[in-house]
């Protein structure tokens, strides 16, 4: 873990050495990419997600987990509501990076229709029951343009999202007198490595977007993800923009913590709005 990154720091740091260099080179020629193009941008919104999540969760001592889907199983609804932020750094016309969060809280209480699994228990048939699934993700990229035009750019991206999850489940009533609880949770960094760009197609309208993916194994977590997302911004006025998105993300991990062996893989995808607020002098 340590080796990966140390690696991806260093790589990071030499791609930004080469990215200012070539800054510097194109300075001279007085070139400027799309308008939307600012040294930082704050940009704070709000994201519904559609889901779609699937479960299992044993023990080391060989128990095997029901595969659940908190859709069909536990009964979530699939759609969700999230706050999003995000920040980004023109080090240079070519060179950016991007650092952003969002969470995802979900919750239910259900009678469950049939007898499921989850770490040390067994949670019979007819029993109620409640449980939770929460996740927050932090993502970190550098890009840079192998484009970059009055009107257009596009380029590379390397970076991670860190994801933290916690699932529980508690089961608190049936015919027997039913009752017991666990949970499990982990924290996976998953490196990505994309391709990103975007057109400014009138003097206020521009189009963005972007698509990573990666799969890795690090010591006890095996993890895969894919991510896209497509922007249409608009600017009001000179430092403020509204963005209206769009937003597809899966991953499937497999992890173990402590004496629990979870599957997990969750999907989700859907609409977004935000506000864009940039500020500081342009670097070329």
């Amino acid at each position: 873990m340590k080796t990966m990154i140390l690696l991806f720091l260093l790589l990071i740091g030499e791609m930004t050495v080469f990215a200012q260099a070539a800054d510097d080179t194109h300075h001279k020629h007085k070139a400027t990419p799309p308008w939307y193009v600012d040294r930082f941008r704050i940009s704070a919104g709000f994201f519904i997600p559609f889901n779609h999540t699937s479960i299992s969760v044993g023990n080391t001592a060989g128990t095997r987990g029901t595969e659940i889907s908190f859709e069909n199983t536990l009964g979530y609804n699939t759609a969700s509501y999230t706050f999003l932020g995000d920040f980004q750094w023109r080090a240079g016309r070519r060179s950016r990076f991007d650092l952003g969060y969002y969470r995802i809280q979900r919750n239910s209480a259900h009678v469950l229709d049939r007898d499921v699994t989850f770490g040390d228990h067994t949670y019979p048939v007819d029993a109620g029951v409640t449980s939770f699934f929460n996740t927050d993700i932090y993502r970190f990229s550098y890009g840079y343009a192998l484009l970059s035009k009055p009107k257009a750019e596009a380029g590379i991206m390397i970076g991670a999202h860190i994801i933290k999850v916690d699932v529980g489940l508690a089961g608190y009533a049936n015919s027997a007198g039913f009752a017991a609880s666990d949970s499990y949770g982990f924290t996976a960094p998953l490196p990505d490595i994309g391709i990103w760009g975007g057109y400014a197609f009138a003097p206020r309208w521009a189009v963005t977007g972007e698509v990573s993916y990666f799969s890795l194994n690090i010591d006890n977590i095996d993890g895969r993800i894919i991510a896209a997302n497509v922007q249409v911004m608009y600017r009001v006025v000179q430092r403020l923009s509204v963005t209206a998105g769009y937003t597809g993300f899966n991953f499937k991990v497999d992890a173990t913590k402590k004496n629990l062996v979870g599957h997990l893989v969750w999907g989700f995808n859907g609409p977004s709005m935000s506000a864009t607020w940039s500020f500081g002098n342009k670097p070329w």
